[in-house]
């Protein structure tokens, strides 16, 4: 591990709050141990780190802290990637890719589509075609669920034709986080185009739950 990640493993470690730990660990169904350390405390503790050590040196720094056991360091990388969304290169997207399939759960994974995968796609659209058909036919249940949710952000430029190809390549899916997934981008999408929202769930076969969650802003503004 480099200097960089190991003191801000040290640093964070000098602040954990086992008050805090069991409940944290038991929102995330225990699937992970916390330091105890709440987002606003984590995002002041991280911009006091910053201000003494500045950014990562690399992006292996990153990897190294995302690597760290406790759940909070995977927060701070996918914080320290961010920052970094702007300037990243075009084969970054090998790496989000990665992170979404290991130490997968909705927190992280939703962090790295709505944000990470979709600011990507903003600035290399190119790379849309080869790596979210890839993901939505994936067996990977976490790329699924990336591939129907990366473009929450489009608003009008929103493919709408790929939105409701991939809900509809999904729709019998029984995942509880893919059924949720499907109906959370038709919603956002119906902000722009309630019509045709609408229609494709009427004449669409899909769960319960993504027709509930995919209606829910049509419903609201009557």
């Amino acid at each position: 591990m480099d200097n960089y990640s190991a003191e801000l493993e040290r640093f964070f470690k000098e602040h954990q709050n086992n008050e805090n730990r069991p409940a944290m660990e038991a929102y995330m169904k225990n699937k992970f141990t916390f330091l105890g350390i709440k987002a606003p405390e984590r995002n002041i503790l991280l911009k006091q780190y910053r201000t003494h050590y500045g950014e990562p040196p690399n992006i292996k720094s990153i990897i190294n802290i995302w690597d760290l056991e406790e759940r909070e360091f995977q927060y701070i990388a996918l914080t320290l990637l961010d920052r970094q969304y702007k300037k990243a290169e075009i084969k970054r997207i090998k790496l989000y890719e990665q992170l979404v399939v290991e130490k997968s759960w909705w927190d992280t994974v939703d962090t790295i589509a709505g944000r990470l995968i979709s600011y990507h796609f903003f600035k290399y659209p190119e790379l849309i075609d080869e790596y979210a058909n890839k993901w939505i036919t994936s067996d990977n249940m976490w790329l699924n669920r990336v591939a129907l949710l990366f473009q929450m952000k489009f608003k009008e430029k929103t493919d709408q034709e790929r939105l409701f190809k991939y809900c509809s390549l999904l729709s019998e899916s029984k995942e509880f986080f893919i059924q949720k997934a499907i109906g959370w981008a038709l919603r956002e999408y119906s902000y722009v185009d309630p019509k045709a929202v609408e229609s494709f769930i009427i004449k669409t076969n899909l769960s319960s739950l993504s027709k509930r969650e995919g209606l829910k802003n049509i419903v609201k503004s009557r």
